[in-house]
């Protein structure tokens, strides 16, 4: 059956921030003696709030990252950002196709409104993500993926019912997220590999694929 809403993950799925995100956080936490390569930033922090980076640098080094860590580390990755961040590829085809179908969408993302706005405004793809259609966990409270908060909200703001949705994620706190939320979840695996992404109910390599996934269920 045709989603009523399709739900999108920002990093990663629409925009292609992830590994320069990950770059400047690795390379951070080795500054501060905290050593990750960009391999293990990946596995621990994809899809992961800010705060879990403390959880994990804690379990693993027993040490504590600075108080400002996550205001310092948000100034390096957007000035990274602002030397060059690109959507993923085929990004503007998928919206614009969804919107020529009559089939509403939306940015749903743990990462708050000015990383989500700086990463759209950069890649251009702001005119097809106004902000109406946009969700933050700063929406629900901070509550980010795995709960499934964001989802539930995105949701009720367009009048849905929660197994009428498509979530389109690449990280496996966002499957867990939509699970939580009793939605169907497509697993892109460009950066995570389907064996990390349990509990989707489909995969697709390339982000152009949810269209051929919705021609299915026409």
């Amino acid at each position: 059956m045709k989603p009523q809403l399709v739900i999108f993950d920002n990093d990663g799925v629409l925009v292609d921030s992830e590994p320069t995100a990950h770059r400047v956080l690795s390379e951070y936490l080795t500054e501060l003696g905290f050593p990750f390569t960009l391999e293990e930033s990946y596995r621990h922090f994809l899809g992961n709030a800010a705060r879990n980076i403390h959880t994990v640098v804690a379990d693993r080094y027993g040490g504590t990252l600075p108080a400002d860590f996550t205001a310092r580390c948000h100034e390096r990755v957007f000035t990274a950002f602002k030397q060059g961040l690109d959507a993923v590829q085929g990004a503007d085809t998928v919206l614009t196709e969804l919107r020529r179908r009559g089939i509403p969408y939306c940015l749903a993302s743990s990462s708050d409104h000015a990383w989500i706005d700086l990463t759209l405004d950069r890649t251009g793809l702001r005119p097809l993500l106004p902000p109406g259609v946009v969700f933050s966990a700063q929406d629900v409270g901070g509550v980010g993926k795995p709960a499934p908060d964001l989802f539930l909200h995105a949701a009720a703001s367009f009048g849905t019912e929660p197994r009428d949705c498509l979530v389109v994620e690449d990280s496996p706190n966002g499957v867990r997220a939509a699970k939580a939320a009793g939605m169907p979840v497509v697993g892109y695996t460009a950066l995570t590999p389907a064996s990390r992404l349990i509990g989707a109910t489909s995969f697709i390599t390339r982000l152009t694929g949810i269209l051929d996934h919705l021609d299915h269920d026409r």
